[in-house]
Parts: structure tokens; sequence; C-alpha cells
């Protein structure tokens, strides 16, 4: 009998960037043309605002103006996740509040970064965000970022929580993920697109990814032959693709490297970033098409 893990958050989310025009404005339009095609190719979930979304650098109302386009766009073929992400907790509540709002499915909930609570206060924070809303949440474990760890009792804790359902896991322990996800029964999401394959076959019930800006077709393939067994198969696919994994995780980041990708593609106008992030290198940028004609996406 096939192991089929339970998915309220979809298997594929692309961790969707937040296309600007070239004065730095929002790009609705190709936010929209963007959700679109991510659906069209195969992802099931939509994250808006998160890190690769550039959410420490956009504020309401934009988020909101987000989500209520991409929300329109794209209806219900696809779960729209939205990060309620901020080291203030009132500001992240309001995040939030606006997401539910603006028609969001669930909401995305990292660990405070900078000021980095204790691990009683991150348990505060998240369940004041959790309360603010009916929506489902994810949490977001990336302490290479913010400095702030999920500890065993904090999750132990927050998963008693009715609202919050899964994690998603950046911290490259898929040893000690794989053991919490059986131990706490959240659903757990990959958050490393160079650890996909491993997650999923540790019962993973999916991913959360930046490389399927380009590659949701792929990644799809790839989700389907594990779910029929295929290991094998789809272990081939997952090593084919660590070019591109590379190229736009390896040594940019995440943001750059994705828009940079869809400029290349011509799914968005511009690959503009608002400071502190700057474009690709040159260095950067020739990596990137190389690997995407590797992968034929080019």
């Amino acid at each position: 009998m096939n192991y089929t893990p339970r998915r309220l958050f979809g298997s594929l989310a692309t961790a969707m960037v937040t296309p600007f025009h070239a004065d730095g404005s929002i790009d609705l339009d190709s936010a929209v043309r963007l959700a679109k095609k991510l659906v069209d190719d195969g992802s099931d979930t939509v994250l808006l605002s998160g890190t690769t979304g550039e959410s420490p650098t956009t504020h309401q109302p934009e988020k909101d103006e987000l989500t209520v386009a991409v929300k329109e766009a794209v209806g219900d073929r696809a779960f729209i996740l939205c990060g309620a992400c901020s080291n203030d907790t009132a500001h992240a509540v309001r995040i939030g509040e606006g997401a539910q709002a603006s028609g969001a499915d669930g909401l995305l909930v990292v660990s405070p970064y900078y000021n980095r609570p204790s691990q009683m206060g991150l348990r505060a924070h998240v369940r004041a965000i959790a309360d603010a809303t009916d929506l489902p949440v994810m949490l977001y474990d990336i302490p290479g970022r913010t400095g702030l760890a999920f500890s065993d009792e904090t999750l132990d804790d927050l998963a008693t929580h009715p609202r919050i359902k899964a994690v998603k896991d950046a911290t490259g322990n898929v040893e000690q993920g794989v053991e919490r996800m059986h131990r706490t029964k959240l659903e757990y999401y990959s958050g490393d697109d160079g650890l996909n394959f491993a997650w999923m076959t540790g019962g993973a019930s999916g991913f959360v990814s930046v490389v399927s800006h380009v590659a949701s077709s792929h990644y799809r393939k790839m989700i389907d032959l594990l779910d029929a067994d295929k290991v094998w198969e789809a272990r081939e696919l997952a090593y084919s693709l660590r070019p591109l994994v590379a190229a736009i995780m390896g040594g940019g980041q995440g943001a750059v490297m994705a828009k940079a990708a869809l400029y290349l593609q011509g799914v968005i106008e511009t690959p503009v970033l608002r400071l502190p992030l700057v474009g690709a290198s040159n260095d950067e940028m020739e990596s990137l098409k190389s690997a995407l004609k590797v992968a034929e996406l080019l």
C-alpha cells in the first residue's frame, strides 16, 4: 500500500517573488501572470510575502493588494499561503489579519529575528498570531536567518494549538525533522531545495520551493513519482536538477536569482529588487543561464 501524507498546505508550494516595476512599485500584472504560470506548471500552493517575496521591504497595503490580486487570479486552483512574518508581534498580527481579510487560505509564521526572544517568548509570539485569525498556520524554522530555532519543547507545545498544523523546515537537519514530525504529528515541508528528495523520502508532505519558479513541472513529476513508490526514478530526477538548485540557491540569494531566472524567461518585466537586495553579478548570471539551458528551461 502506498503511503500518502497529509497535505493541508498542498505538496508543492512556490515561495513566490514579488515583481516590481522599474521604479520599485509592485507590478501586480506580472505577479498575476507568474502565479497563473506556477499553478499551470504544477504548484498547488503559492506562498506570498515570504522572504523570497521580499517581505521585510514590502508593506501594507501592498501585501494585501498582492494577496487579493493573486487570489482572484488563481481562485480555488491553489492554496494561498501568506507570510505573517515580523519580529514585532503586534505587526505580525496585523499582517495576518490583513491576509485573512484579503482571501488568504493560511499563514506562514517565522520565529522573531534579531531581537531573539526566549523560547517562552517565541511560543507567545506564535500563539498571538495564530489566535488572531481563523487560518491554519505553518511555522517556519530557519535559524540560519533568524538566529532563533524552534526547540523540541516549543514545537511540542505549539503542536497542541488547534490552528498550528505544519512546519517549513530549513534547518538542514532532516534526521531531527523526521523525528519531530512523527512525535508532534505536524505536517513537515522541506524548506531547502537541495534537500527536497531527502525530506520526501523521510515522510514529509511536500516542499516550499524557490527553484520551482522555473522547475514546477519537474518537481511535480518528482512528487508524483514518489507517491507512486518510484523512488529511483525520482532520485535521478532530483539529481538532474542539482545544477539548477546550485545556480539559484547555491551562491546567490534566492529572491535575487529567482527574479533573474524569471526575467531571462520573459515571465516578469524587470528583475528589480528593493534594497538591501541587489541584482545578480555577471558570474552569477552566466552560471544561471548555463543551468537553465542544461535543464532546457531557456
